[in-house]
């Protein structure tokens, strides 16, 4: 592949965005560079706001390993998760969400059911969750695409929105 690919799942928890980033990482034949946050609360019973910003500094250092990469969260879902569980976000966070680029961001709607996880924090605000990601994401102008419907369904919302508005695709073999 000649020209560098990045791409970011993001929103809400319990939309899929683990299983499509690791469908496409596969499909695609790119990187999958996994959620951080996930390595590093697995170990703790609890956390406090500066922990975001370990997570995030090392979040970011894992995409500077790759030149093109499909990436299971951003930046974005840091300063929600922060926003929403502390009412702040840090100066780090910003400063990385500001600086943050992928190519396309694909923002999953919680229209599928919640799976219980002992890391999943927000059950029933995941609409309202949704549309902070939605504002944020107009606001900052960035390229994105809204993916819903059962799981078939985003995984070809996916490929048509690849298909038609990258052109590095063609290259790696999706037709």
């Amino acid at each position: 592949m000649n020209q560098a690919l990045k791409i970011a799942f993001t929103g809400p928890e319990s939309t899929g965005k683990s299983t499509l980033s690791s469908w496409l990482s596969i499909e695609l034949k790119i990187p999958l560079i996994e959620e951080y946050a996930r390595e590093y609360l697995a170990e703790k019973q609890e956390y406090l706001q500066e922990d975001l910003d370990l997570i995030a500094r090392k979040q970011v250092k894992l995409w500077s390993k790759e030149s093109s990469f499909i990436a299971d969260t951003d930046m974005t879902v840091m300063k929600i998760w922060s926003e929403v569980k502390y009412s702040s976000c840090s100066d780090l966070i910003q400063k990385y969400f500001d600086a943050q680029f992928f190519d396309v961001y694909f923002l999953c709607v919680p229209d599928i059911p919640w799976e219980e996880d002992p890391l999943r924090e927000n059950p029933n605000d995941r609409n309202e969750i949704f549309e902070l990601y939605h504002n944020l994401l107009e606001e900052q102008k960035v390229n994105y695409k809204i993916i819903s419907g059962e799981l078939e369904e985003r995984k070809q919302q996916i490929l048509n929105y690849l298909r038609d508005h990258h052109k590095a695709i063609p290259e790696i073999g999706i037709v």
